[in-house]
């Protein structure tokens, strides 16, 4: 019998080098027992046979039962030279309190196929008594782990999440960053893995923005570890979710506990060789809810419509030789850190000696290392009336407010145009559309009276003189 044991072991691991054969494909569902004692458990049982288990939605909730955590396990048969296998997700459930209770019809997605089962009514009952197992004294039981169900427990871990804010005071329009990440000490012994990030952070975009900001999101796609130190203690960071937010108006921001769930495995008590050493439970780690207090711009006649941040201008000349009349192009820059999206044009001041049109506009933002950076460029098209120099900064300027200074700010151009030539300041006044009743001179009749109004100036001569007519008949007949 021993000897039949030993080679049954030698062929199940040549078996295993070597491809398997091709069988087909079983989902069997098994429901726990319909009764169950307030100190037992009750579980949901999916095996899948000749298969792996690649994915599976979550098990369904029941009334009554709290979930406890999830434990795989697999096996291999080898019968008259044929091999198959199975693996098994046991989920398991915890009662909660007397009664009785109904797990309804439920549908569990195993590798993309839908399965269904028909449920049961469930009976949970007070405490059972304390019960021994005989165990199998069998050395090859304990070694595939066919022993008794392996005891699982749970280890202490040193984690947190974490919200974090580079400000906790802005200025209307000032950015400030919020980040959430998930920390383990680099001495946590308990496992963990990450549950579905994609969904959480769907429900965290709806908590965590306020409605009177603009966000800028820096797309975190990889949850990337990194190293960092905390009161002389070294721990991994994983950060999940990044942004810059942009207050639109004074006042208070409130930004709420957020709750991030991680898998928590429960390690085996006595690990074995082919059983399940370890088992899914879950665990939600909460950060704390943050206020921001939004303050209002200094005063200033343009407070409402300046932009915020710390900008610098870059122009694309600083001195140009043109001809009168002669187009050119100049570019407006405004580079540095703030809401880029934001920047408005510069203020043009026009005169007769400079023609300007609208520009075209270009914007690049980088965000990164907790900052948004960018530029907006300008790009004007310009002509010269007069000969001479002609100094930019007398025609455009960017005004801003600076929250680093806590000052308003101006940026000028510091370049200078050389025109020469004639002057075609009177050919500029030709072409400039006056509008309001000059435009009329072209579509109107060149007489002194439009034959359109002949028949009111009529219709007034007559009523002017039969007024006069009816006064003096009044002066005779007072005279008499």
């Amino acid at each position: 019998m021993e000897i039949t044991k030993y080679y049954l072991i030698l062929l199940s691991f040549f078996f295993l080098l070597i491809a398997p054969c091709c069988l087909a494909q079983e989902v069997r569902v098994e429901l726990g027992p319909s009764e169950v004692a307030l100190n037992e458990t009750f579980f949901i049982k999916v095996t899948i046979s000749n298969e792996k288990v690649k994915s599976y939605d979550q098990f369904p909730e029941i009334p009554g039962f709290q979930k406890q955590g999830i434990s795989q396990s697999s096996s291999m048969n080898l019968i008259n030279g044929q091999m198959s296998s199975s693996n098994s997700i046991m989920q398991y459930y915890k009662p909660i309190r007397k009664g009785q209770y109904t797990l309804g019809t439920f549908t569990i997605k195993i590798n993309g196929e839908d399965h269904t089962s028909a449920g049961k009514n469930i009976t949970i009952t007070d405490p059972a008594s304390g019960q021994s197992r005989s165990r199998s004294q069998d050395p090859f039981d304990d070694f595939f782990g066919r022993g008794e169900a392996p005891e699982y427990i749970e280890l202490e871990d040193e984690a947190f999440f974490s919200m974090s804010l580079d400000k906790n005071e802005v200025y209307v329009g000032e950015g400030f960053n919020v980040s959430l990440a998930f920390f383990m000490s680099e001495t946590n012994q308990a496992p963990f893995n990450f549950h579905e990030p994609g969904k959480q952070l769907e429900s965290i975009l709806k908590k965590i923005k306020p409605s009177n900001v603009w966000e800028e999101n820096f797309n975190i796609f990889n949850i990337q570890p990194e190293a960092v130190e905390i009161n002389g203690k070294r721990w991994t960071k994983f950060k999940v979710y990044e942004a810059t937010f942009y207050p639109f108006s004074e006042g208070e921001i409130e930004l709420p506990q957020i709750g991030w769930e991680m898998i928590k495995y429960r390690v085996a008590k006595n690990p074995s060789f082919f059983g399940s050493n370890r088992q899914e439970d879950f665990k939600t780690f909460y950060s704390s809810s943050k206020t921001v207090k939004v303050k209002p711009l200094p005063p200033h006649p343009l407070k409402n419509e300046v932009s915020v941040g710390d900008y610098r201008l870059r122009e694309n000349f600083t001195q140009k030789e043109v001809g009168t009349g002669e187009g050119f192009t100049y570019n407006f820059g405004i580079t540095g850190e703030g809401n880029i999206n934001a920047i408005g044009k510069p203020r043009l001041i026009q005169g007769q000696k400079l023609n300007t049109y609208d520009p075209n506009v270009r914007q690049e933002i980088n965000r990164g290392m907790g900052k948004v950076r960018g530029i907006k460029e300008f790009n004007y098209f310009m002509t010269i009336n007069e000969p001479g120099e002609h100094q930019l900064a007398k025609n455009l300027e960017f005004i801003f407010f600076n929250p680093t200074q806590e000052r308003y700010d101006t940026l000028r151009p510091m370049a200078v145009v050389l025109a020469e030539g004639e002057s075609k300041l009177n050919q500029s006044i030709s072409s400039t559309r006056l509008g309001g009743i000059y435009d009329l001179i072209e579509v109107e009749d060149n007489k002194l009276l439009n034959p359109r109004y002949k028949y009111y100036f009529s219709a007034f001569i007559n009523l002017l003189l039969l007024g006069s007519v009816i006064l003096l008949v009044i002066l005779l007949v007072k005279r008499k």
